[in-house]
């Protein structure tokens, strides 16, 4: 079906701003603070926002005004770039660019996980297929992924002929968010069941550990054989708010036009799930399992919300470990001390403080708290997990703006 000018239009009036946006001058120097950053030399925190589960209060997907499905959800990404750009303000950078994803689909482990959602963003639980270890884990295949290349060619070359005078088109693949796998654990067998089974049936967690490593495994080479990654090494999201800027990815052998490998990208794992757990159980039921998977990336973030102060030992471990969590748990001025300058300092303060009630003396106290601790570390103050802003989206960009006044007013 061809495009309708209608559509068109609203693609190519978005497209128009944000190549403005990325035109901006302040671009440049926030690509070179935050490739500063995670070299482990900046001249000042970095100071992220993620509007996370907030979006659909900041651009609403009925505003959306496009016909087509497809072009429709390409309306939505970039209303909220342009938001970003306008409303935000935070220390990302725009590229002028437009990424359009492989479409890759998977046919999962073999068993269905029956999810039921609350309404209005609300919460959902779900029926954890596997009842009965170590005899249900027969009943589990690895993941059959499958590509479309003809689909992905043809969004490619449609973005292409929309707006690719203003944004140029950029094919990126994504093999999941993480490799953490003890969220796919959690989804086969329940969170309760997951840490009663380290005590009652910890022969069978452990096969089912294995499974979900030897599955990531396989997928990740699937995705690097049939020539899937693109790198990660500008703009994108890594590891739990991370932004990717690098000159050491790719490899040194990497050469333009080559196929990009897992060791010419960044990789990131996490064990929320877990926080519940000792630091020994976390040692022989989890990390054992991520290690190999990270072992294959060029440099590795590690962590999310739980507090990773506890674990520290294990988690030092793993290769070319660059970006650790900071969350609000976590107990900071310990962390400064176990990272010192070796890694990037990746501090989450407490989002509640923004989406509860927007508490300005809370937020600059939290905020002070972390830069008296971290001092001149490599620091990056990243907000997420704002699942609600109570209808008022003005207190992100009012938190980036807090944020910067607390840097400046630092000797």
């Amino acid at each position: 079906m061809p495009t309708s000018p209608h559509d068109r239009d609203i693609l190519r009036r978005l497209a128009g701003a944000l190549r403005g946006h990325a035109e901006r001058p302040v671009m440049a120097e926030r690509k070179a603070r935050l490739k500063a950053l995670n070299a482990l030399r900046p001249d000042r925190p970095v100071v992220l926002c993620y509007p996370e589960g907030s979006w659909p209060e900041l651009v609403p997907p009925d505003e959306c005004r496009c016909a087509d499905p497809l072009l429709r959800a390409w309306e939505l990404q970039m209303r909220g770039l342009v938001y970003w750009a306008e409303h935000i303000d935070d220390d990302n950078a725009l590229e002028p660019c437009f990424d359009v994803r492989w479409v890759v689909r998977d046919d999962g482990y073999g068993v269905e996980v029956p999810y039921t959602h609350g309404a209005n963003r609300g919460s959902y639980v779900w029926e954890a297929p596997l009842k009965n270890l170590p005899a249900d884990l027969d009943r589990l295949h690895f993941r059959r992924p499958t590509v479309d290349r003809r689909e992905t060619a043809r969004r490619l070359a449609l973005a292409g002929e929309l707006f690719g005078d203003l944004l140029t088109p950029r094919l990126k693949g994504a093999f999941g968010w993480t490799c953490g796998l003890t969220t796919d654990a959690i989804r086969l067998i329940g969170l309760e069941r997951l840490m009663l089974a380290m005590y009652d049936e910890p022969q069978a967690l452990h096969r089912l550990m294995a499974f979900l490593r030897d599955d990531m495994m396989a997928y990740l080479s699937w995705f690097e054989a049939e020539g899937l990654c693109t790198l990660n090494t500008t703009n994108g999201y890594v590891g739990s708010g991370g932004v990717a800027y690098t000159d050491e990815l790719p490899a040194a052998d990497w050469k333009p036009g080559d196929p990009v490998r897992l060791r010419d990208l960044w990789g990131f794992a996490e064990s929320q799930e877990t926080v519940g757990v000792s630091p020994a159980m976390f040692a022989e039921f989890i990390l054992p399992y991520q290690a190999p998977l990270l072992e294959r990336f060029g440099l590795n973030c590690y962590g999310c919300c739980e507090p990773v102060h506890t674990r520290w030992e294990p988690i030092r471990r793993i290769p070319r470990l660059r970006r650790v969590s900071v969350s609000p748990w976590c107990d900071q001025p310990l962390m400064a001390e176990l990272l010192g300058r070796n890694y990037v300092f990746s501090r989450k303060p407490n989002p509640a403080h923004v989406c509860a009630s927007f508490n300005e003396p809370a937020i600059r106290a939290d905020l002070r708290s972390t830069l008296d601790v971290a001092g001149d570390l490599p620091l990056e103050i990243i907000l997420k997990d704002t699942h609600t802003v109570q209808g008022q989206p003005w207190r992100l960009g009012r938190w980036v703006r807090i944020a910067r006044e607390e840097i400046d007013r630092r000797p």
